[in-house]
């Protein structure tokens, strides 16, 4: 059984690149409740903006779409951010995982989820082609310093 949030929020935008900085912003004022480190911030904001990053130019190739973000905060100090699409969804999960695969082209670096994980700590990604995406990932703010 999952444990209630003691705060969260929930934002929803069209999946235009302008609104990468948006929920990066957003992402850090409900994170800065904890009183994290400019570290902690910084892992989040870095995190949310390559999720969002990954929605807006993955998940909606030929249209705008929506981008929803959930923030919640649990006991502990544990934040989880969840990303999530309605769009084209991902092919092959465990593939798009691995370190430098993209399907975006030569522009893209493929570096994403390695990211996201290495900033948050845990990842999760589930998809179904043609259905959406939705990324969860989870980090503790505020240990013991």
């Amino acid at each position: 059984m999952r444990k209630k949030p003691l705060n969260y929020v929930k934002l929803a935008f069209p999946s235009r690149s302008a609104n990468e900085s948006l929920a990066r912003s957003a992402a850090a004022a409900f994170v800065s409740q904890l009183d994290p480190t400019l570290e902690e911030l910084s892992d989040v904001r870095t995190a949310v903006s390559e999720a969002v990053t990954n929605a807006v130019v993955h998940a909606y190739p030929e249209k705008i779409g929506t981008v929803e973000m959930i923030l919640r905060l649990f006991e502990g100090g544990v934040i989880e951010v969840v990303v999530r699409d309605k769009g084209c969804g991902i092919e092959d999960v465990p593939k798009a995982l691995e370190p430098t695969y993209t399907t975006g082209g030569a522009d893209r670096s493929g570096m994403g989820f390695t990211i996201m994980e290495s900033f948050m700590g845990s990842l999760s990604v589930r998809s179904k082609p043609g259905k959406g995406t939705t990324v969860r990932m989870r980090k503790v703010i505020n240990r013991v310093r």
